[in-house]
């Protein structure tokens, strides 16, 4: 409705309509993000008010990972069958219900239901592989710098959205807590059907540094099916970094949604810090993350990424290892929140930019999506496995000790992928 003329506005202004459609994205993935982080900070009051261990809800979070994960390489079926507008307004609206629902919830299967299935499907729509694709059909410059923007909308979440919400939860309860997620849900709807289009070529435009002469002579691209990700994942497994890149990848999930999105309000609460200080922590990890996930776009257009992810994986893994040793006060805190925010997700673009080079551009969004399943799949493990080590173990020290030499490992493998060749694996369709 208002995509036209607007882009004919911001056109005769010197700017591309494909930064308004980067926006928008980042808000719906900002969105998605924050309901993904808001049930860490709710384990302790629904325990409390339930009676069920953190084991138990750790697992109805797991499987939300696992399933955000395996959805991701089919969310790219999705997009291209039926449209990112349907489809982002689509999750949108099963987020919005799994959270508003859960405040109704009397029983283990309820939180299961609701946070596991519909929270995961929902999320998994717009899991990373929204961002990959939009920075493929959209950009043509930038690209790097466009994936560490949408990227970084995680930590944008985290930032805005845990601190409220662990005040309110503090002052009026945990269901109090859900309604800013709620009410963002619905007003990202409305900009996404006011705004989003497929592609630049709706528009009259080329992507945002392409030759504006090639609009004309794009083909529409062909529907996939539902079966395509299982045959870019057949063609893409014969590669060795495929395997690479998801194995790091799933360490990358290990180390961060699994264990310290989820965990980390917990942890402090074993050390005496009450929630709302702890997701202040968590929100200067996301400030961090911010800028570095940003920075990290730009370095991936210009670095090797494989030396990239090297640094990023080695400080995360050493700052893992100093956190149970920090004595939770504040200069150790601010410390761990410094090294681990500044690379939290900061691996995603050179990981994208490196799928990119192996695969192919068209299939890149694919084969994210496999490897990005890897990540979520890692989350899970740590979700669950950390929630286990608290309730056997009365402490998650081995959980953080496992997670960090997991990180050391992953920046050793990195160096073993070789340089992107000069034709992707896989074919374009």
């Amino acid at each position: 409705m208002f995509a036209q003329p607007l882009s004919d506005w911001l056109a005769r202004r010197g700017i591309h309509f494909a930064w308004v459609i980067a926006f928008v994205t980042f808000l719906t993935m900002l969105t998605s993000a924050a309901a993904l982080s808001l049930p860490g900070a709710m384990i302790g009051p629904i325990s409390k008010e339930f009676g069920w261990t953190t084991e138990q809800i750790s697992s109805a979070l797991a499987v939300r990972f696992a399933l955000f994960g395996l959805l991701g390489p089919f969310s790219a079926v999705f997009i291209e069958r039926f449209g990112l507008r349907q489809v982002i307004c689509t999750a949108l609206g099963l987020i919005a219900l799994a959270m508003a629902l859960a405040t109704q919830m009397i029983h283990l299967w309820n939180l299961e239901v609701l946070w596991g299935l519909v929270l995961g499907f929902g999320s998994g729509l717009t899991a990373l592989v929204l961002g990959a694709v939009v920075s493929n059909r959209w950009f043509d410059k930038r690209r790097g710098l466009v994936v560490g923007m949408l990227t970084a909308s995680s930590a944008t979440g985290q930032l805005l959205f845990l601190p409220i919400a662990a005040w309110l939860i503090e002052h009026f309860g945990w269901r109090l807590g859900i309604v800013p997620v709620f009410a963002s849900c619905a007003s990202v709807a409305l900009l996404v059907l006011l705004l989003v289009r497929d592609r630049p070529e709706e528009l009259g435009l080329a992507p945002y540094g392409a030759d504006p002469a090639e609009r004309a002579a794009r083909a529409p691209t062909q529907k996939m099916s539902l079966g395509e990700p299982l045959r870019a994942l057949a063609s893409a497994s014969k590669s060795p970094n495929f395997w690479i890149l998801a194995g790091t990848f799933f360490i990358c999930g290990l180390s961060t949604n699994g264990l310290i999105q989820t965990h980390f309000i917990s942890l402090c609460s074993d050390y005496g810090m009450t929630a709302v200080p702890a997701a202040s922590v968590l929100a200067m990890m996301g400030a961090f993350d911010f800028f570095g996930t940003i920075s990290s776009g730009w370095l991936s257009d210009r670095y090797d990424s494989r030396k990239l992810l090297f640094w990023y994986y080695g400080l995360r893994g050493l700052s893992l290892f100093w956190l149970p040793h920090s004595e939770f006060s504040f200069y150790g805190l601010v410390l761990f929140a410094t090294f681990y925010g500044l690379d939290w997700i900061a691996t995603v673009p050179p990981t994208v930019r490196l799928t990119a080079q192996y695969f192919g551009r068209e299939r890149a969004g694919m084969v994210f999506g496999w490897i990005f399943t890897a990540h979520q799949v890692g989350a899970a493990v740590a979700a669950y496995g950390a929630g286990l080590t608290r309730t056997l173990l009365l402490t998650y020290t081995p959980a953080l000790y496992a997670a960090g030499a997991a990180c050391l490992i992953a920046s050793i493998a990195v160096m073993v992928i070789r340089r992107p060749q000069s034709s992707p694996v896989l074919a374009t369709a």
